[in-house]
């Protein structure tokens, strides 16, 4: 099935004058009777027959751009629509059920309607405006009800405005409330002047929360002189003592006494007591060159 480019100069021309041709073609397709639907459907579902399927598609092509030139003013591009219009179309004509009682051409206008604005909800703003089935119903809803109370012009809404919306749509007063802020405040360029005199830009106005290089410095000279500490006090232990407070304080699996006992062949208990007397040699080795151990992080916990 052939679609429009849009962003892309055919060997025809440029993509405007390819989406035309495009357009100009489609319209020309011969419209389908409820008996040619049926025929053509059941030809592709059980035969896959790949010409029941483009003759399917093709007399459909009419409503891809009927309903894509319904969501233009969201300003994209109007080729992309089309072809997210397509993708629906086509997921349509693998997913519909000849035996069931109901015309292709209803079914198709759902599946294109849904793809298209799921392409415009995912692409309208830079952040996300949700894809939920009342997220959905608010976003292309709002703009009509709100004309219909005079609160179109209004960036906000009163209570009785919000019930009502939200009566009408059957959706929650807060679902109403977040996508009229989230309608009335428009994405920012952070290359967009600002001042009088348009000298600087957003970004300009932009923290930068990395640490700066007298803050790395500090960062990297503290860690160095902590684990020197550290090490220094852990020279103070036995071989035992040692392994204990590192398969039990400094590991990040952290051993259990009854695993380390296991291992060393005596007792949970025995293994307790031999971590209790290492950590207070620990303590007392880092009190005298940092005060407070503990207070200082140096004292690793379980």
């Amino acid at each position: 099935m052939a679609t429009p480019s849009s962003s892309r100069t055919t060997a025809s021309g440029s993509p405007e004058l390819s989406q035309q041709r495009f357009i100009k073609s489609a319209m020309k397709q011969d419209l389908l009777s409820r008996e040619e639907e049926l025929d053509l459907a059941r030809r592709w579902k059980e035969h896959r027959d790949e010409r029941a399927m483009h003759r399917l598609t093709e007399a459909h092509m009419r409503l891809v751009i009927a309903l894509a030139a319904k969501y233009r003013r969201y300003g994209l591009p109007y080729a992309d629509l089309i072809q997210e219009g397509n993708i629906g179309l086509m997921k349509a004509v693998e997913r519909f059920d000849p035996e069931r009682d109901v015309r292709f051409s209803t079914y198709v206008s759902w599946w294109i309607r849904s793809c298209i604005q799921d392409y415009v909800l995912r692409n309208w703003s830079i952040v996300r405006t949700g894809t939920t089935s009342a997220q959905k119903s608010l976003f292309f809803n709002l703009r009509r009800l709100k004309a219909q109370i005079g609160a179109l012009d209004s960036n906000t809404l009163t209570p009785d405005h919000k019930n009502w919306i939200a009566q009408q749509l059957g959706v929650r007063h807060q679902d109403v409330e977040a996508m009229a802020d989230r309608l009335a405040a428009n994405d920012r360029s952070l290359n967009a002047p600002v001042g009088e005199d348009e000298a600087g830009q957003w970004q300009d106005l932009l923290a930068d929360e990395r640490a700066t290089p007298d803050e790395e410095y500090m960062h990297s000279h503290d860690s160095a002189q902590r684990s020197a500490w550290l090490h220094d006090a852990i020279d103070t232990l036995n071989d035992r003592e040692r392994y204990i407070i590192e398969e039990r304080r400094l590991s990040e699996s952290g051993s259990t006494l009854e695993a380390l006992g296991r291992t060393l062949g005596i007792s949970k208990e025995r293994v307790r007591q031999i971590e209790s007397v290492a950590m207070n040699k620990l303590r007392n080795a880092l009190t005298s060159t940092v005060g407070d151990p503990e207070e200082s992080g140096l004292i690793p916990t379980a």
